[in-house]
């Protein structure tokens, strides 16, 4: 199957998988999540390379992964991966599709949510995002350095609220276990987003254009986060993984 034109239609997608987990080859990104948001919501899970081992070894993350509603490649491993099956995707980076629901909310009125990265963080996505998306209903914004105790009134919140968009910024695997939790019959589009928090923040950085162009954005975070490099040895074993299977 080629998928190499862009649709604006919500369902025009199809599931498949890279190494056994789930994967969702889609023309168009961004409709399918607005057409998830139509049908009552769902949760959207990014996967890359590094993920994707983590799930095969991990069977909560596996199991939050599988029953999400929607999968995207967000990482240049999965979208090679899915081309050695003929199945052609562009990469889809999660910062990026989370800011433009940020946008699309502020334009409907969504009320949107945000758990998760330091309080710092927190206290400047508060401040500073009604700024930067104009007319951004930003219902609830709470940092993810609760106390153990605190977190049942969290998940209480948001479940009186039952906003729009919940954007979920607690790290693989607890962001997408969490939330396939929580979000359980809940309305709205609750999506994981790792660091993007810290970017929006300005106490990270993204890879530069060009890095992200040449799919270079592995060695960017290397660079300035030298203690990944454990982590990062996932990318040769997922790409060896790939090529055994065919």
């Amino acid at each position: 199957m080629v998928m190499d034109s862009v649709s604006t239609a919500p369902d025009d997608r199809r599931r498949c998988q890279v190494l056994g987990v789930p994967v969702d080859a889609c023309r168009d990104v961004c409709a399918a999540a607005l057409g998830l948001h139509a049908r009552g919501g769902g949760r959207i899970v990014t996967l890359n390379a590094e993920m994707t081992m983590s799930a095969r070894a991990d069977a909560a993350l596996g199991q939050a992964i599988g029953t999400a509603d929607l999968v995207i490649p967000d990482g240049a491993g999965v979208v090679w991966a899915l081309g050695r099956q003929q199945i052609r995707v562009v990469k889809t980076a999660g910062i990026e599709l989370a800011w433009t629901l940020l946008e699309y909310a502020a334009a409907h009125q969504w009320r949107v949510a945000l758990v998760g990265a330091s309080p710092e963080v927190m206290a400047t996505l508060r401040a500073e995002l009604p700024q930067r998306i104009r007319g951004l209903n930003l219902a609830l914004a709470v940092d993810g350095y609760q106390a153990p105790e605190a977190w049942p009134g969290v998940e209480a919140q948001l479940r009186a609220l039952k906003p729009d968009l919940v954007l979920v910024a607690l790290g693989v695997p607890r962001q997408e276990t969490w939330s396939e939790r929580v979000a359980a019959g809940q309305p709205g589009l609750w999506m994981g987003v790792g660091g993007s928090f810290d970017v929006w923040a300005g106490t990270k950085k993204r890879a530069p254009g060009w890095m992200c162009r040449m799919q270079l954005e592995w060695l960017y975070r290397l660079i300035q986060e030298p203690s990944r490099w454990r982590r990062m040895l996932s990318l040769p074993a997922f790409a060896l993984k790939v090529i055994r299977l065919g």
